[in-house]
């Protein structure tokens, strides 16, 4: 297993919640995730339900403000894909994650594709106007249960896709090309049953790229992959690139 990443001089690498669950946010498919104990929370990740939905709304900010990724810290997972960088071997740090985590730890933003945007700003659906997060946290604990955009009254949400929601083609591009250019491509975290984030893997297969696959369950692609690891990801990774 060392012995494949070792001999990679360049690896695209592809990350899902799991990388963030030891800095103590919940995934979404694992058996503490956010939808597995409450199925319902599904509801509140599609688009055309929170604009229909003042109610949706309200809760989704109520989540907002409680979410940890305002307080979180990178764990050795995240520090160790800095590592990576430094070597000079990474040729893109493609992430589901909205955390920032990544960011934080000191990867370089220009290797961070972040397919699923990021919760650290926020969006007017109607005029398109984009403000930091924390401009809108305060007005929540003040009591405001659906802020509404500033300049023209329209619905404001965090600047992440939601179901219904394209993927910012820039991005995914970019995710792409750091894949193309790849000779491994690693999944860390991911269930990969999200597409087009787990489209990637078919993509770095159809190109001879051999697939590795850090991730505590199952995934779909398991069978294809050149090695699968269950083990903890804030312990492998960093044996992986020492």
């Amino acid at each position: 297993m060392t012995d494949l990443v070792a001999a990679a001089r360049h690896i695209a690498v592809l990350t899902g919640a799991g990388i963030s669950t030891a800095s103590g946010i919940p995934d979404f498919r694992g058996p503490q995730g956010l939808w597995t104990k409450n199925p319902a929370a599904e509801a509140l990740f599609d688009i055309d339900e929170y604009v229909a939905s003042r109610a949706v709304r309200v809760e989704v900010w109520k989540h907002r403000l409680a979410a940890p990724a305002w307080t979180a810290e990178p764990n050795a997972g995240h520090l160790a894909l800095v590592d990576l960088e430094r070597q000079g071997r990474l040729t893109g740090l493609i992430t589901q994650n909205i955390d920032g985590l990544h960011q934080k730890a000191g990867s370089s933003p220009e290797l961070v594709h972040e397919l699923h945007g990021t919760v650290w700003y926020v969006d007017c659906l109607n005029c398109a106007r984009r403000i930091p997060m924390a401009e809108v946290l305060p007005r929540l604990e003040a009591g405001d249960e659906d802020p509404a955009c500033l300049v023209c009254g329209g619905i404001l949400k965090s600047a992440t896709v939601s179901f219904g929601q394209s993927l910012d083609q820039t991005v995914l591009d970019a995710a792409v090309a750091a894949t193309r250019s790849a000779d491994l491509f690693i999944a860390i975290g991911t269930s990969l049953q999200v597409y087009p984030a787990a489209g990637l893997c078919d993509l770095a297969l159809s190109i001879g790229i051999p697939l590795l696959i850090v991730n505590a369950a199952p995934t779909p692609y398991d069978e294809d992959a050149t090695a699968v690891l269950t083990t903890p990801i804030e312990s492998t990774l960093p044996s992986l690139f020492s």
